[in-house]
């Protein structure tokens, strides 16, 4: 493996020690159940600072994509460069077995050979033979009318199946509006859609590809990130690419962006590569049904 992609045995432990803080059966069966578990207040306020303020650092980055230009919405994400700030590379090695688990058992019920490693340095051992040597954790910058189209998480030919966003702005305080939605795309049936309202620090995981098995009937999950004063979207932990559309957007100043619209973005494999299939933006899905989740308190 990339020397440069080891994290140090204490950083895993330490984020490893917070990782197991959560109840692992509930969300195992939030993803079952809704295609999504939020981990509440992953991130302190002040982790969400320090790594939003990493942003305008050149030297943490290794590229910086315009969204607009590729047609992929509107804002702007940078890709980290190795090696990673240890607490995103700790939470990333602490988060992978949990999330293995719940890959190779959806999976199984949908009967495909594929089996993740337990071991998140061996799962980037098998990208890296592949040729997928570049990180893809990742920034991401909104301001106010900025949006993510609804798209799908893929990054060369060997991606893992789930990601994790985390939400470094303060709804309702750096940002109104905007929230995190993924679709579900059932056969012969209209489209689902799910919306995962978070908070500063919040993180959640869902499907980057096909979703959830349920009742042996796989479903496929696109997800979709709605913008307006910088929010909380996106997908996270090994993928990503949406829709290609002509024209060329002119970039924007990253003076104008307010220095807390960012979000962590997660992620794993190497290479992006285009879709297979485009989703319409995000706006149009305005009217479609709004499923309610269980409140939650306080």
């Amino acid at each position: 493996m990339n020397a440069h992609a080891k994290v140090a045995a204490s950083v895993v432990e330490a984020a490893e020690t917070r990782v197991a803080g959560y109840d692992w059966p509930a969300l195992t069966g939030e993803l079952d159940g809704f295609g999504c578990a939020v981990m509440e207040k992953l991130l302190s306020p002040q982790e969400c600072r320090r790594i939003a303020g990493l942003y305008r650092e050149e030297e943490h980055f290794r590229s910086h994509i315009h969204m607009a230009r590729h047609g992929f919405g509107r804002g702007e994400y940078r890709y980290f460069r190795y090696p990673l700030p240890d607490l995103l590379g700790g939470l990333r090695s602490a988060l992978y077995p949990r999330l293995a688990e719940v890959a190779n058992r959806w999976n199984e019920r949908m009967g495909l050979a594929m089996r993740y490693p337990a071991a998140h340095a061996e799962f980037l051992e098998q990208c890296h033979a592949a040729g997928q040597t570049r990180p893809t954790p990742l920034l991401l910058q909104y301001v106010p009318g900025d949006f993510n189209c609804l798209h799908q998480d893929l990054y060369g030919d060997l991606a893992f199946p789930l990601q994790v966003a985390v939400l470094l702005s303060e709804p309702g305080k750096d940002f109104t509006g905007g929230e995190f939605a993924l679709t579900e795309q059932r056969p012969r049936m209209q489209s689902r859609v799910e919306v995962v309202p978070l908070r500063q620090g919040d993180a959640v995981a869902s499907p980057s590809t096909t979703g959830r098995c349920r009742e042996r009937k796989a479903i496929t999950a696109s997800v979709c990130a709605t913008a307006s004063a910088g929010c909380a979207q996106a997908c996270a932990t090994p993928s990503a690419s949406s829709f290609t559309m002509p024209g060329k957007w002119p970039p924007r100043s990253d003076a104008a962006r307010p220095a807390g619209d960012r979000i962590l973005k997660t992620k794993e494999s190497g290479q992006a590569i285009p879709p297979k299939r485009y989703f319409p933006p995000a706006r149009c899905l305005r009217a479609a049904l709004r499923i309610s989740r269980p409140a939650r308190s306080g």
